[in-house]
């Protein structure tokens, strides 16, 4: 606190010093109509003036975008019929624990 006490006037303000300084930054997506248009852009596929939307996978290797939607689409699914129900059990646990911060 002491090498900002002057910068801000009083002890108790240095504690928030950095809003001082520090500007706001808008949070991206806040906009309520500029999701809904996203959204509806995305169901109908193409951009609410006609135009197409972009693609996604636009300059990525062919093969390699479809072989990782292949490897995608059955991963959990395979990785979840090998576990036995305990493990499965066990995993959910930690997972839960790390969630909630308990060790």
């Amino acid at each position: 606190m002491g090498q900002f006490e002057n910068l801000v006037g009083d002890a108790s303000a240095a504690d928030s010093w950095h809003h001082v300084f520090m500007r706001s930054r808008a949070s991206k997506g806040r906009d309520f109509f500029a999701n809904a248009r996203r959204v509806v852009e995305q169901a109908i596929g193409e951009q609410m003036d006609g135009t197409r939307l972009e693609n996604p996978d636009a300059g990525k290797n062919p093969a390699a975008v479809a072989l990782s939607k292949l490897g995608a689409s059955k991963g959990g699914k395979a990785r979840a019929a090998k576990l036995s129900p305990a493990k499965r059990k066990q995993i959910a646990r930690n997972a839960a624990a790390k969630r909630w911060g308990k060790d």
